[in-house]
């Protein structure tokens, strides 16, 4: 978690969860995923951006592509009944 959201940060900091896809220089045809989250700054991500460019510098793997979705902090959750109920074996 970030230093600044512990030590009593702004309001405007949401909950982010990033989808990083992947490539290893030895299987470049294998798309691998990482998940990233953390609370962070909208739209900008400074503490998204300072991770990708820890990616870039000391990790191996190429970024193919990152997918960003993020929610207020302390939101309420709705509560809603399923439609379907599903078992699998």
């Amino acid at each position: 978690m970030s230093l600044a959201f512990k030590t009593g940060a702004p309001r405007d900091y949401r909950l982010t969860t990033a989808e990083i896809l992947y490539r290893l220089p030895d299987h470049p045809n294998l798309l691998q995923s990482f998940i990233w989250q953390d609370v962070d700054i909208a739209p900008r991500y400074p503490v998204l951006n300072k991770f990708l460019d820890f990616w870039r510098r000391e990790i191996e793997g190429d970024l193919h592509s990152v997918r960003v979705a993020s929610v207020e902090l302390g939101r309420r959750g709705r509560l809603r009944h399923a439609d379907t109920l599903l078992r699998i074996h």
